[in-house]
């Protein structure tokens, strides 16, 4: 039957939205996670090392004789960060560095305030990055949950139509068949079904109803007009 179809064409459309909803909510969850997880990750190695830059440039700086271990460990801290370029004004700042280390743990005092400056600026722009990150992620995150408040809207309303529709179509049809078969039992032979503006199954379906009890109601005359003959 047609009704029968496009009952079952519609809740499978709604169950179709409802998944679509569920796995588009997955896959913005999805797509934040890695890509904030990489941001962060790569800037915080960039934040170690300068950290550790500036850790071993005040040692070397309040020690008189700087150790070999010292050095070592601000230019392990320099290649870190020199290997772990992942913003554009990162290069520059590093050069900077490069440039000014070693007249800084010597004791020049013009290159050690560049070489502070540089380290702090290298922080400061790998922190910018991770704020970028987390307001792309936030950005992101409320796009897509406007789109699953969009498509839950439309899910809302595709199935207020569909309840509408199976209220018109199936619910008072049946209540109505429901009806007359009741009054017929109780003797209102007169009863039919009706509906107005029934769909063309439910229309049909009526009609052959209809045409059964007529069939009833004429037995029932005929019966009763041989009993009083007889």
């Amino acid at each position: 039957m047609k009704l029968a179809q496009s009952v079952k064409v519609g809740a499978w459309f709604l169950i179709a939205l409802n998944l679509l909803i569920a796995f588009g909510s997955i896959w913005i969850f999805m797509r934040m996670a890695p890509a904030i997880e990489v941001i962060i990750s790569q800037n915080e190695v960039s934040l170690e090392a300068s950290e550790e830059m500036l850790a071993a440039l005040l040692n070397i700086k309040t020690s008189e004789i700087p150790s070999a271990e010292l050095i070592e460990s601000f230019v392990n801290a320099l290649t870190k960060a020199k290997n772990n370029i992942t913003e554009k004004e990162e290069s520059a700042v590093i050069d900077t560095i490069i440039h000014h280390y070693e007249d800084a743990y010597k004791g020049n005092n013009i290159a050690q305030k560049k070489t502070v400056n540089a380290i702090v600026t290298l922080g400061d722009i790998n922190r910018a990055a991770m704020r970028r990150a987390d307001a792309n992620a936030k950005q992101l995150g409320y796009a897509g949950a406007w789109g699953v408040v969009f498509m839950a809207t439309i899910t809302f309303m595709v199935g207020m139509i569909f309840l509408r529709s199976m209220k018109k179509n199936l619910l008072e049809p049946v209540q109505e068949i429901d009806a007359v078969i009741i009054a017929f039992r109780e003797g209102d032979m007169m009863r039919r079904c009706s509906m107005k503006n029934p769909p063309k199954s439910i229309k049909k379906i009526f009609g052959n109803i209809n045409d059964l009890l007529d069939m009833q109601c004429s037995a029932r005359i005929d019966g009763g007009s041989q009993e009083k003959k007889s």
